[in-house]
């Protein structure tokens, strides 16, 4: 009996010690300027990487679509850019920092296909855990 209470309670221990041990689910992104950031997104959604979406957007994310009036939360966006996994856009892009002013920033990314043009006004805010895409409104001039 002693013998069967010592290795329970040594395997507590184990159990415990190496709990203690592992490493948060932390985000790698974390540390990282706005710039990474947007690049992270533009290549999530034109080259259907999905390694680091759940770490790119805020909470409150809102994505909209001006063409159709489509719009979409943050839980929706994540399942379209999963469902849209290693979908590749056939088109040159480019994106650019329209301004960057304390925790906010406002980008661009144009995707210009042969037969028309895709515009994403992209809005970033630096919060506790790194940038975060907020707001991503697509337009289709």
């Amino acid at each position: 009996m002693k013998k069967t209470l010592s290795t329970i309670a040594t395997a507590l221990l184990m159990i415990v010690s190496l709990s203690s041990f592992a490493a948060p689910n932390a985000n790698p992104l974390k540390n990282m300027n706005s710039k990474a950031i947007l690049i992270t997104y533009v290549e999530a959604t034109t080259l259907g990487s999905d390694i680091y979406n759940k770490y790119l957007l805020t909470e409150d994310f809102e994505y909209s679509n001006t063409s159709n009036n489509d719009s979409f939360n943050k839980k929706a966006y994540l399942k379209f850019l999963k469902d849209n996994k290693g979908l590749k856009f056939n088109a040159e892009t480019s994106y650019e920092i329209l301004d960057e002013t304390g925790k906010t920033c406002i980008a661009k990314a144009t995707s210009t296909f042969e037969n028309f043009t895709r515009v994403d006004h992209i809005t970033l805010n630096k919060t506790n855990d790194g940038w975060k895409v907020s707001k991503v409104v697509t337009t289709y001039p």
